[in-house]
């Protein structure tokens, strides 16, 4: 049995200066709680332009990262955990990279066969007025490299998509147009190598926006889902093997999109997710019978395996 002891020093590693930082501090504050309700020695690092110094001089046996977007989940704050030989939680530089990346961890999909939503990579060259005829109306441009919804909107009539491009490319270099496959957005939570039930999302607003994920109270998230058993283990085995496809590990989050018939499509992966009060791991974990303190204790256990992988 692992004791509060055996992970010694922990540092929650949470902020930094991505679009992201509010919602990363609030995810930190509430695993530091966790942790330290557990009896675990656990201390927030506000991840700055420095933070290895920090957790060099801090005498840290292992790192609990929940440093959303940015450097913490694209592999760069995974690669220096590397170096400095400190156990982390999550997935490693690469899976990270590619979860971050929701372009090339399309291709990816789609070179072993999984569905993902037609999407177009675009860019100031483009024809938009063809991208729009080609995916249809509605469809979404969003930044490949940003998560919690940052810089995504929804193109709704013509004309309007050279305007959401430069919107999103604010953000990110490379930007993507995808089409809107119309029969729910779902997540499913991945925890060391299970799937968790499945969370439908159901937000008020036109689609689960920034605002609709973290703002707001009127978004609806329904767990059970609503769907049949065999649906379910359709989408959660689809997780599985999108997870694994992308050599992630530890624990994330996959998220899922039906089209009108009701097939599943691969939306995005989320290397690092959101442990806030709004957020979509804890709620299916609740619905797993794993209660908020449980689910970070099991997911820094994790960190006391010899070999990573």
């Amino acid at each position: 049995m692992v004791k509060a002891a055996d992970f010694g020093k922990v540092a929650v590693l949470m902020g930094g200066v991505s679009a992201e930082r509010e919602v990363s501090l609030k995810s930190g504050a509430a695993v530091l709680v966790a942790l330290q309700r557990r009896g675990v020695d656990a201390h927030a690092i506000d991840v700055g332009s420095d933070p290895l110094t920090a957790l060099r001089d801090g005498g840290f046996a292992r790192a609990f990262n929940i440093l959303h977007g940015g450097i913490g989940e694209n592999g760069t704050l995974q690669g220096a955990l590397e170096v400095m030989g400190l156990p982390y939680t999550g997935s490693g530089v690469q899976a990270s990279a590619l979860g971050m990346d929701k372009w090339r961890s399309k291709l990816l999909w789609q070179a072993v066969g999984l569905p993902v939503p037609e999407c177009v990579l675009l860019n100031e060259q483009s024809d938009f007025a063809a991208v729009e005829r080609q995916l249809g109306l509605p469809l979404f441009v969003k930044p490949a490299n940003e998560g919690s919804s940052v810089g995504i909107s929804m193109v709704k009539r013509p004309g309007e998509l050279a305007a959401a491009y430069r919107s999103a490319a604010r953000y990110d270099a490379l930007v993507l147009a995808e089409k809107y496959m119309g029969g729910g957005e779902f997540t499913v939570a991945i925890l060391n190598g299970e799937a968790l039930p499945p969370v439908k999302i159901v937000p008020a607003n036109e689609f689960y926006d920034y605002s609709a994920k973290y703002l707001q109270g009127d978004t609806r998230y329904l767990c059970p889902c609503g769907l049949g058993e065999e649906q379910v283990a359709r989408m959660q085995a689809l997780a599985r093997r999108a997870f694994a496809v992308l050599g992630a590990r530890g624990w994330g989050r996959i998220d899922v999109l039906l089209d009108s018939a009701g097939e599943p499509f691969l939306l995005e992966a989320n290397t690092v997710p959101g442990m806030t009060d709004h957020s979509l791991v804890p709620m299916a974990a609740r619905a797993a019978g794993i209660e908020f303190d449980e689910l970070v204790w099991r997911i820094l256990e994790t960190t006391l395996e010899v070999n990573r992988g």
